[in-house]
Formats: C-alpha cells, structure tokens, sequence
C-alpha cells in the first residue's frame, strides 16, 4: 500500500510555522514498509481540503490528514471526510467525556464549541488524545483508509507512534530500512559519477544522493521482511560505496555528525584538541555535548584574531602576512599530529 500525507492549516502556507509532521508521518510509515508517494498541504477552506482529499485519494491507498480538529469553525477536517466517505456524523460518548476530563483537571470550564470535538463520522476508529482535547479518528471504507490525526506535533506523534502504526502494520508485511554514507571532499556530480553503475544498476537496495553543506549524503534504502534482511540486502552495496570513497566517506547513523566524530574519538582513542576562528568554538561545544566525551576532548581554542593565532597557536606573523589568515596551502605544512593520538581541527 502507499500513502499520501495531508497537512491542513492556513499557518502552514503562511509559513508561521514549520511542517514538521510530514517528515516525522514519513519516517514512521517507512519502518513498516508503506511508501509515501505524495506530501500535501491545503489551507482551511473547505472547497480546497475537498479538492486536496479527493485527489489524494485518487492516488493513495491511504492518506493521513494532521490538523483541522479543534473546536473552532475552520477546524472542519472530520466534516470533510465524512463527506468524502458518503457518512454522517456520529457523537461519541465517549469523546465528550475525555474533553470533560481534561478541563475538570485543568480546574476550567468547558466552552460550548469543544462539542465540535465529540463527533466523528460514522463507524470510526476513534483513538483517545492523551495530550489534547482533540481525539483522532481512522475511516477504512472500500479499501480507502483516511487517518485524522491533530496537528501538534506533541499531540500527533504519540497518536501516529502508539495507534496508527500498530494498526497499519497488518497492511504491509515489509520493513524499510536505510542507511546513510556521508562523502566529504568530493563533489556531488564526482561522487555520484563514481558510483554511477551502481546507481544505474539499482534495484533493492536503491542509492539516492542528496548535497549537504560540505558533503554529500547518499542514502542507501531496502526494502525486506525483516530488519536483519534489509540490513543483509543494503551490505554489500554500503562496503563497495566505502572502498571507492575510500576515507573520504564514513556511515551515518540516526545521531548526527558530532556524535559520530565522538564515538570513533573514543573507539579508537584518539584525543582531540580544537582550535577555531570563524566557527567562534562551534566545534567544541557540538563535541562537548557527547558524554563520555571528556576522555578524549582536552582543550579548545577560539583564536578569532591574528594576535590570538600568534600568541596562543604560535603561528608565525611572518606566513599571516604573507598568506592571510586562512590559507590551505600552509594548513596542509602544518606539523601532522597523528602519532601523538591528537587530532586538530
């Protein structure tokens, strides 16, 4: 089965606020091996979310819709898909009672619009919001099935993590899994004409390429019953990408590059040291971050000025004079400190 997301709010296309659910609605369906084809957004107008439903139902088996559940009269996602679904709206018992709950709690009194959030279309699978007012609901009908979820994301994520993706896991019988081999010091077109055959002989797993700031990222996706088979599928193509970049190229996991750095500091007990201009200790507070860190950082530097890189880094005023304070001609002379155990940055 594949999968549309559909993000509904005014604020989103306004751009007030970032649309963080998509990517995180993404993530989550692709460890169970449902491929999302399609990311929409609609504002709050009705004509337009009818027109957005239809087609993304045109071309979804299932679309998950996030925001347009609050009480107010543009929250009007439950009344659209009722009338996608041909259904009327139902009030649930039930809902009523967790808006009730949730404002005796609070020590408020329940406004009469909060009614708006007690009914559903009809025959839905209603699941319980246990951080708002608003509950979620699931329509499957004629093997169409609409997913509402609310729109914060500290609402929507225990929803979609906790209800929806144990209920469409009976939906896909597959895992996906990806992994991420970052390239640095060569360019995007050079990095891909170097795997290219790879590239134009893809299957499962297939290789896509994306430029970051100062490398390129190439994500290498299977798609198998198990992890363990996935991870069997994407092997030989991650050991083949790794010995044609050579050490131009390491893998990345969920953490970010800083705690890479960090845990292979430490594996191989390296110690580090820093020493930074323009970056104003950037890279020392990333690194600082990392427990377990302190066993191998040993000191950091912010030597922003000429005087700071002649007194604290001995440089010699003679090369800033002559090269400027930013040359790789004189940073590939430096002393190596490798066989101290010391990295420099």
């Amino acid at each position: 089965m594949n999968a549309e997301i559909l993000c509904i709010g005014t604020e989103l296309l306004h751009g007030d606020i970032a649309n963080t659910n998509g990517q995180y609605i993404s993530k989550k369906l692709a460890e169970i091996g449902i491929d999302v084809h399609y990311h929409s957004v609609v504002g709050d107008n009705p004509i337009r979310m009818e027109d957005a439903l239809k087609l993304a139902f045109s071309r979804a088996d299932i679309v998950i819709c996030t925001g347009g559940l609050g009480p107010t009269k543009d929250d009007i996602t439950k009344d659209i898909a009722a009338k996608y679904f041909n259904l009327t709206m139902e009030f649930d018992e039930g809902s009523l009672q967790h808006v009730k709950n949730i404002y005796n709690r609070l020590g408020r009194e329940m406004s009469e619009n909060n009614l708006r959030q007690t009914y559903f279309p009809k025959g839905s699978k209603i699941l319980t919001n246990k951080n708002g007012t608003a509950n979620a609901c699931i329509i499957n009908i004629d093997k169409k099935i609409g997913i509402l979820l609310p729109g914060p994301p500290r609402e929507m994520q225990p929803l979609m993590k906790e209800e929806v993706i144990p209920y469409l896991k009976q939906f896909s019988r597959d895992v996906v899994v990806g992994k991420k081999i970052v390239v640095i010091g060569v360019g995007e077109s050079k990095a891909e004409t170097m795997i290219m055959d790879l590239i134009d002989n893809q299957s499962n797993p297939t290789i896509a390429p994306y430029a970051g700031k100062g490398k390129v990222v190439f994500r290498v996706t299977a798609k198998a019953e198990s992890k363990d088979q996935a991870l069997k599928l994407i092997k030989p193509i991650e050991d083949e990408m790794l010995n044609r970049f050579g050490k131009n190229a390491f893998i990345l996991d969920d953490s970010n590059i800083e705690e890479t750095v960090a845990k292979m500091l430490l594996n191989k007990n390296l110690t580090i040291a820093t020493a930074e201009s323009c970056t104003g200790g950037l890279v020392a507070s990333k690194l600082i971050n990392y427990p377990g860190i302190s066993k191998v950082f040993k000191e950091g530097f912010v030597t922003y000025s000429n005087e700071a890189k002649i007194n604290t880094l001995g440089v010699r005023k003679e090369t800033i004079d002559k090269y400027g304070a930013v040359s790789l001609k004189q940073l590939k002379k430096w002393p190596s400190v490798q066989q101290k155990k010391q990295v420099l940055i």
